[in-house]
């Protein structure tokens, strides 16, 4: 996986850095099947000069399609977390509707055996 990040009025990027190589790992674990050249995660990380807020964008790029995530908070863990948390919900429905899950659902539930 291919990571690149931008910075808007950060004084301290290690933090950043930090986090969002602890939580690429926990995506690159649900994105086995793409081959790593072919994924590529865009992240950008901008402070508010007037508000004690941070943003972060992530893009996703795969070769079935792309996804998009934002993460507020307002400390550098809490806003990283909040994205790959959100990335992580659309990448797990992504693959859902790619291996057509939905076809495989029950439309009822099963009835309970007695014992």
């Amino acid at each position: 996986m291919k990571i690149t990040l931008n910075y808007k009025h950060v004084d301290s990027r290690a933090p950043v850095e930090k986090e969002v190589a602890r939580h690429s790992g926990k995506i690159g674990r649900l994105l086995k099947s793409y081959a790593p050249d072919l994924v590529k995660l865009h992240g950008s990380f901008s402070r508010h000069p007037r508000k004690a807020q941070f943003d972060f964008y992530l893009n996703l790029n795969l070769p079935t399609g792309t996804l998009q995530a934002t993460g507020e908070g307002g400390n550098i863990p809490l806003s990283v977390k909040h994205a790959f948390a959100e990335l992580e919900d659309q990448i797990k429905r992504h693959q859902e509707r790619l291996r057509k899950d939905y076809e495989w659902k029950r439309k009822r539930p099963r009835a309970r055996a007695s014992a």
